[in-house]
């Protein structure tokens, strides 16, 4: 059995940390980097979180900033014989950003959301909050209560979203557009998130769940949140990524073509130099 205090003391850390990343404010990190990376979600893949983290390279490139998301739910697995495991990809990536502190960011993800209000995920017959628990329970038995507390604290203190000098705005999903006319964007100021605001047509609720990608819609939220471009995940993607429209790049970090996006951060930057900066796992 893994360490429990070690493990506690670094998911708590980790979530301080993001809590008090340099350039967050409320919800949101204004990121200062000059490069920014942006892997899709991941849904416990260690094999393409490993490949992404050496893509990335944080020690020989310390203006670079790596976003992660959707870290849980094992959902590209079909071994019904043991539980998920994906709270171990948890844990490795709360020590990498007690590691880079200011250059990794994790954004809040409707799986973590579903893990802080109860909302049931369930996907081929299977609840993918229970089996969350009982991977939880397998690797930390007596302790399992405590350390699943300590995730959903870590949970609360991830930001809604990354920002990039070049107004890209990283974050899990847009808003559907008929959720847009009661949108509530203060909660990008907040520290914390009310209980309104996560349940259904919330603002957090929104972020994590719309899957409207219309332009219609993006250019609405656009300008609500003042970005020009959106790298986003949420959605799967039969090719690992999709540009959904003139301002949105989807990317998909499951198998069986984990993706990720690298780009300039500084630089002015368009829709197809977006897509262009697309790297498929196993794909040169």
């Amino acid at each position: 059995m893994a360490d429990v205090y070690k493990i506690l003391a670094t998911v708590a850390r980790a979530g301080e940390l993001m809590r008090n990343a340099p350039g967050r404010s409320g919800s949101v990190v204004r990121a200062f980097a000059d490069e920014m990376m942006v892997v899709g979600d991941l849904h416990g893949n260690l094999r393409a979180f490993k490949w992404a983290l050496a893509e990335a390279a944080l020690d020989e490139h310390p203006n670079r900033h790596l976003v992660l998301q959707e870290l849980i739910h094992e959902i590209n697995k079909h071994d019904d014989d043991r539980p998920d495991l994906s709270h171990r990809l948890v844990d490795v990536v709360c020590a990498l950003k007690c590691q880079y502190p200011a250059r990794v960011h994790v954004i809040l993800g409707n799986h973590e959301l579903s893990e802080l209000t109860g909302r049931v995920i369930g996907k081929d017959g299977k609840v993918l909050n229970a089996r969350f628990r009982a991977g939880i329970a397998r690797s930390y038995g007596d302790a399992a209560d405590e350390v699943y507390a300590a995730y959903q604290k870590l949970f609360s203190d991830m930001p809604l979203a990354v920002r990039t000098p070049n107004r890209v705005f990283c974050c899990h999903t847009l808003p559907d557009g008929d959720w847009l006319d009661d949108f509530d964007a203060s909660i990008l100021d907040a520290d914390a998130w009310p209980a309104e605001a996560m349940k259904r047509r919330g603002a957090v609720y929104a972020m994590t769940w719309g899957r409207d990608t219309s332009e219609e819609t993006a250019d609405r939220f656009a300008a609500i949140v003042d970005a020009d471009l959106f790298v986003t995940g949420h959605q799967p993607c039969d090719d690992g990524f999709r540009r959904a429209n003139h301002r949105t790049l989807i990317v998909d970090g499951t198998d069986p073509y984990p993706t990720y996006c690298r780009f300039p951060a500084r630089t002015p930057i368009g829709i197809d130099e977006l897509v262009a900066s697309v790297k498929v796992m196993g794909m040169d």
